[in-house]
């Protein structure tokens, strides 16, 4: 069967989130798919198949990590919807049925594709004992994201802070169900972003994630509520960095994005 990897929230190759894509038949057993994310040993890999005709979805989707399947994913989401549009697989915008409900793809005329996810809750929470010395840094702002995003979200000083974190991973790993969100306000939005992140999930394996989308879903209220915007983008700064456009509908947010697919290629196990 084909397998594809794309690199998802950025428009070259070798930078942004790189999933790998698998559309099915339907979904073989859950140790196999496991297997394959585990040899695929991206953040994600997407397994997809179609669905009847006359549904509240048109394919059904899961996203494994190397050691985990989880309840959202925004990047491989993206990197799945690329794939279909790109090889004429569906056309058009995509519900997918998920974990997390029906999600929508869709795509634009400038080859990037808009994602519709449930908006995380927030809720304001105290600051753990020891998370500033896991985190290596002193947060100003603590919140749960809800059970979708299952991080901790942090505010540190400024955007030379975030660019600057070396985590404690082992200790981080206390202090969430997947994760850490590590966020500031961008030193400059001219340079085309309003607030910085990184993303450190050691939980379901993964240190520090390139370009999270569903960690967006949470940075999205959280930022829209203190610059007074709706629309915004969001810089996250990892090594391969990547930009997701986001826009807040009350219990829905918009994710923005393109992808680029860097591998084509034939599974055979």
């Amino acid at each position: 069967m084909r397998i594809r990897i794309v690199d998802a929230f950025t428009d070259r190759p070798f930078s942004g989130n790189p999933a790998g894509v698998l559309l099915l038949d339907a979904f073989p057993d859950d140790d196999w798919l496991r297997d394959v994310a585990l040899e695929v040993n991206h953040a994600e890999t997407a397994f997809a198949h179609p669905l009847p005709e006359g549904g509240e979805a048109d394919w059904a989707l899961r996203w494994f990590t190397p050691v985990a399947e989880v309840a959202l994913c925004g990047h491989a989401t993206l990197a799945t919807a690329h794939v279909l549009h790109t090889t004429g697989a569906h056309e058009g915008p995509v519900r997918f049925a998920t974990r997390s409900g029906v999600l929508v793809a869709t795509p634009a005329e400038d080859g990037s594709v808009t994602l519709d996810f449930p908006t995380a809750p927030l809720t304001r929470v105290d600051l753990p004992d020891g998370i500033t010395e896991a985190l290596g840094a002193e947060p100003g702002a603590a919140f749960d994201t809800g059970p979708n995003v299952g991080d901790l979200l942090l505010e540190v000083a400024d955007e030379k802070t975030v660019h600057g974190l070396a985590p404690d991973l082992k200790a981080l790993a206390a202090h969430s169900e997947r994760g850490v969100i590590a966020t500031a306000r961008a030193e400059d939005p001219a340079r085309g972003y309003d607030y910085v992140s990184r993303c450190f999930f050691p939980n379901i394996g993964i240190d520090e994630d390139p370009v999270t989308g569903s960690a967006h879903t949470a940075l999205a209220p959280y930022w829209s509520e203190r610059l007074g915007r709706p629309d915004l983008t969001g810089l996250q700064a990892s090594p391969r960095s990547g930009r997701v456009r986001t826009r807040l509908r009350g219990d829905r947010t918009l994710l923005s994005g393109r992808a680029v697919t860097v591998i084509d290629g034939e599974l055979l196990a």
